[in-house]
């Protein structure tokens, strides 16, 4: 899976049912991968992900919903393919409206200024 270097302490969201992940920062990459991509095995190929564990993950999340989330055309001479429905993309939409507010909320401001600056020495070195 790619990594994302950020300047600052991040906060991450995630949306847990019955003990699953339901939705995620790596869920939502690999959603966003497929629809970059219209293809299931080229978001795996980006975020250097097995197939079967994005099969596994895709099924977490569907477990969760009345509805699919990626539609699926097979393989052959068209070359199967993958896109998003609708409301893969309202999830999509809604995660990154509530990670956008959350860390605009002064709390996680106040948060990040209890940490010990990133680039200071530790005691231990």
């Amino acid at each position: 899976m790619t990594r994302t270097h950020h300047p600052r302490p991040q906060l991450q969201l995630r949306l847990v049912a019955e003990r699953d992940i339901v939705l995620g920062p790596g869920k939502i990459a690999l959603l966003e991968a497929i629809e970059r991509h219209g293809s299931i095995a080229a978001a795996c190929r980006e975020m250097c992900l097995s197939y079967k564990k994005a099969w596994q993950l895709l099924e977490t999340m569907s477990r969760h919903f009345d509805a699919a989330l990626v539609d699926t055309s097979s393989g052959g001479s068209q070359r199967g393919g993958a896109t998003l429905t609708p409301l893969a993309r309202e999830l999509i939409g809604h995660y990154h409206a509530l990670l956008q507010r959350l860390d605009a909320a002064p709390e996680s401001a106040a948060l990040r200024a209890l940490l010990r600056p990133q680039h200071a020495p530790t005691p231990e070195s």
